[in-house]
Formats: structure tokens, C-alpha cells, sequence
């Protein structure tokens, strides 16, 4: 009974301390985290009908290619988003962040674990001084628990930084999708822009032809000389080697897009529409300055780097501090398998292991300096994403402006240059003016034209980047 009292006390005096230090691990070393501050204007730079416009909210939030109105487009966007390596590559490592995030939470929960053993051993006789030989069997079934006292949140700092990891890993994949779908987009509107040019040499090349046989006529007839007719022939010429560009382009374009859908170039077919290059820029709603911190993910995505950062720095504290870890076992323990089960078999232990950090070379300082530097450049990080994204936005709101002004200009000069065109074709069939002027007058007016269709082209695809520099849907 004296032996079973002792135990019974000794065990009772563990218990108190053990609470003691289960309590205390409530605090936590290191900063907690505040978001940075960022100033924000409080309007945009540039004026114009960007500003006026009113969200769309009956469209699906981040399907936002949708504002075109347009179907092959949208087929696009969808295929792209469910096949593209790229998108499934961020996926992937999305899914990684979220996993290692769990491992690491795993810390914050006791351990426990069954390690079962069978051990058949033979002992010398002459280990010990008149002792004989013997062989015996050790079976022990234990459940072994350990768990850290988390006394200065180094676990829980720890967990901090992986949930942090895996939300910018979540950003991450947002911004790669985002940035996949805008190129699809632009790609799509690049290569619409080609086709609806394409329609404008093609129309050339079969007017050149005409022009050729109406200046061979002449020729024959001796109402004009052979300079007229090797003006004619090169403008053909020219004309048909523009076509041929044309085509090498937008082959190269529809390739580009076969892969951003996850597809090989061979078998991938999209039909020419003209039109399609023609269509409306549609109006992009902008928000306020300060919203655009909270829509793009690359800019979410440095801000939980500074989060993790942070609670590194924790981390790096926490290493100068005891590490307390409470072990505790309790199973059978036998020398025969029998038996191993019974009553009298059973065997417990319980008590704290404590590891006290004494002389390490300056290694704790450095880490946590590493920690502090680390910090620094996370912030510097998020700074830099906060500039780039009101730059993108600003700069690309400007070039949709001066689009529109030269627009407008370009305008003009197609209207007066065909007008030309057609004057100066009049005289030369009445003889007053000779064919170079002719020559003259139709390559300025097919230059224009093709200015006005690249230039509707390059507003669509600005407006695409204004989207993915505004993170997408709205």
C-alpha cells in the first residue's frame, strides 16, 4: 500500500504542472499581423466613359469575357479554362499549398500513435558474475501520445504561415486563370482583327487585277505606255504578298490558340468572320481606385506573402525559447503473448520532456534576422503589386483613350482617301492624269483602312487588358 500511495502522489503532483503549462500556451511570440497600408487615389487619372459605367451584375462574376457577346469567344474562354496545362499546372500547386497547409496544422493536435513489438532475445552468461544463459520473449502493445506545449506560438505561427501560403497559393491560381483567359482573348480578337484585314486585301488584290487588265487594254489600244503597266503588275504584286503575310499570321495566331485550349495546332479550325473584329468595345465598369486592391489576386496573392512572412518572424522568435513536449504511453507489456492482454500486464508513464536552447553559434539570431529580412521583402513585394496594378490600369485607360481619338481621325481619312481614289481613277480613264497617280491615290486609301480595322483590333484587345488589369469580373 506504501508503494501504491507513493504512486498514487507523485502522480497527483504531475497533474497540477501539466495544466500549468497547458494553460500558458495561449500566448504568442512575434507581431501579430496587420495588413499593410497602401495609399490609393481617390479617382482615376484618366477621364472618359470608363468611369460611368455601371457594373454588370447579372453576369456571372469571373466570367467576364462574356461582355463581347460573342459565342465563339466564349466557347474559347470555356475550353481554355477546362483544358489548358497551364491552368491545371496552378491547380496543382494550388492544391500542394492547401496540403502542406494541413501538415502543418497537424502540429496543433496531440500525436498518437501504436508501436507494437515482438522481441525474442538471448542474454550471455557472462554479462554478470555467476549468472546462466537464458532466453527470453518481450511483447509490448503501447499507444504512445506526444504533444507540444505550445507555449510561445511557434506551432501556431506556424499554421499562420501555411494557411497564409496556401491562400496566396489560391491567388496564385486565380491569376494564372485570369491571365490565361485574357489571352485567349486577346489572341482571339488579334486574329479577328486579321481576318476582318485579310477581307480588305483580298478585296484589294481582285481590284488591283481589274486595274491590271483596264491598264493592258489601254496599253493595247497605245492610250497608255509600259511604265503604266509595270505599276499595275507591282501593285498586284504587292498586294498578293500582303495576303500572304496575312495568312502566315493568323496561322500562327490560331496555333497560339489551339495550345491556350489545351489543344494540338493540328485539327484546330476557326472559320474567318470578318465582322467579329468590327464589334462594339464594350463598356468596362472601373470602380473606385481602392476596390482594385481587392479584386486582383496577383496583388492578394504578395499580400498573404507579407501575412506569411510575418508569421515567420514569430517562428524565429519562438526558437529562443524552451520547447516543452509532453509524452505519454499506456498499453500491455508482456513476456508472454498470452498473457500479453491481461490486467497485470498494463503499464502507463507520463511526463514532460523540456529542450532549452543554450549555445548554438548564433543561429536563433540569424534566423530570426533571415525572418525579419524575409519580412522586408514580402512588403517591398506588395508595395511593387499595388504600384504595377494602378500603372496598368491608368496606362491602359490612357492608350483606350488615344485609340478613340485616333479613331476618330483614322475615320476621316478613309472617307477622304476613298473619295480621292475614286476622283483620280475617274481622270485616268478620261486621260488627264497618268496611272501612278492612281497607284498613289488606292495605296493610300487600302493603308487607311487597314489602319482603321488594326486599330478597332488593338481597342478590343486593350480593353481585354483593362479587364485582367482590373482582376477580372466585377
Amino acid at each position: 500500500m506504501g508503494v501504491r500511495h507513493r504512486s498514487m502522489s507523485s502522480r497527483h503532483a504531475l497533474l497540477p504542472s501539466i495544466v500549468v503549462l497547458i494553460s500558458l500556451s495561449g500566448c504568442a511570440v512575434g507581431p501579430d499581423y496587420r495588413k499593410p497600408d497602401t495609399p490609393a487615389p481617390a479617382a482615376w487619372a484618366e477621364p472618359g466613359p470608363w468611369k460611368v459605367s455601371a457594373p454588370r451584375d447579372h453576369l456571372p462574376k469571373g466570367e467576364w469575357w462574356t461582355v463581347y457577346n460573342d459565342p465563339v469567344l466564349d466557347r474559347l474562354a470555356a475550353q481554355a479554362t477546362a483544358a489548358s496545362p497551364t491552368i491545371r499546372a496552378a491547380l496543382a500547386r494550388r492544391d500542394q499549398a492547401r496540403a502542406l497547409a494541413r501538415i502543418d496544422s497537424s502540429a496543433l493536435y496531440p500525436q498518437l500513435d501504436v508501436n507494437a513489438e515482438a522481441e525474442r532475445g538471448r542474454t550471455a552468461p557472462n554479462r554478470r558474475t555467476g549468472a546462466s544463459a537464458y532466453t527470453d520473449n518481450t511483447f509490448t502493445l503501447p499507444l504512445d501520445l506526444s504533444y507540444e506545449l505550445d507555449l510561445w506560438g511557434r506551432v501556431r505561427r506556424l499554421d499562420e504561415g501555411a494557411r497564409a501560403r496556401a491562400a496566396a497559393s489560391e491567388a496564385d491560381y486565380h491569376n494564372v486563370l485570369l491571365g490565361v483567359q485574357a489571352d485567349v482573348a486577346r489572341t482571339y480578337f488579334s486574329l479577328r482583327a486579321l481576318d476582318a484585314e485579310r477581307a480588305l486585301v483580298a478585296r484589294n488584290v481582285e481590284s488591283r487585277r481589274r486595274s491590271l487588265q483596264i491598264v493592258q487594254q489601254r496599253h493595247a489600244l497605245g492610250a497608255s505606255g509600259l511604265l503604266d503597266t509595270s505599276l499595275a503588275e507591282t501593285e498586284l504584286a504587292t498586294s498578293e504578298d500582303s495576303l500572304i503575310e496575312i495568312d502566315r499570321n493568323r496561322t500562327a495566331l490560331r496555333h497560339a490558340l489551339a495550345v491556350l485550349c489545351g489543344q494540338l495546332p493540328e485539327g484546330f479550325e476557326l472559320d474567318e468572320d470578318p465582322a467579329a473584329a468590327l464589334a462594339a468595345v464594350p463598356a468596362i465598369p472601373l470602380g473606385l481606385p481602392s476596390e482594385l486592391l481587392e479584386r486582383r489576386p496577383d496583388v492578394a496573392s504578395a499580400e498573404r506573402g507579407v501575412a506569411a512572412a510575418n508569421a515567420g518572424i514569430g517562428v524565429a522568435k519562438a526558437a529562443f525559447f524552451p520547447t516543452i513536449t509532453l509524452f505519454g504511453s499506456a498499453g500491455y507489456s508482456s513476456n508472454d503473448l498470452d498473457s500479453l492482454l491481461s490486467r497485470s500486464s498494463r503499464e502507463w508513464s507520463l511526463g514532460p520532456g523540456i529542450s532549452l536552447p543554450i549555445f548554438h553559434g548564433g543561429r536563433n539570431t540569424a534566423g530570426y534576422r533571415q525572418a525579419m529580412a524575409v519580412w522586408e521583402e514580402a512588403l517591398a513585394n506588395y508595395r511593387q503589386s499595388v504600384l504595377v496594378a494602378f500603372q496598368e490600369v491608368e496606362t491602359t485607360l490612357s492608350d483606350l483613350r488615344r485609340l478613340g481619338e485616333r479613331g476618330v481621325v483614322i475615320d476621316r481619312a478613309v472617307v477622304s482617301s476613298r473619295r480621292a481614289a475614286t476622283l483620280v481613277l475617274e481622270r485616268y480613264r478620261a486621260g488627264q492624269v497618268g496611272y501612278l497617280d492612281v497607284t498613289d491615290a488606292e495605296r493610300t486609301a487600302i493603308v487607311n483602312e487597314r489602319a482603321a480595322v488594326q486599330l478597332r483590333g488593338r481597342q478590343l484587345v486593350s480593353s481585354v487588358i483593362l479587364v485582367k488589369a482590373l482582376g477580372g469580373g466585377w
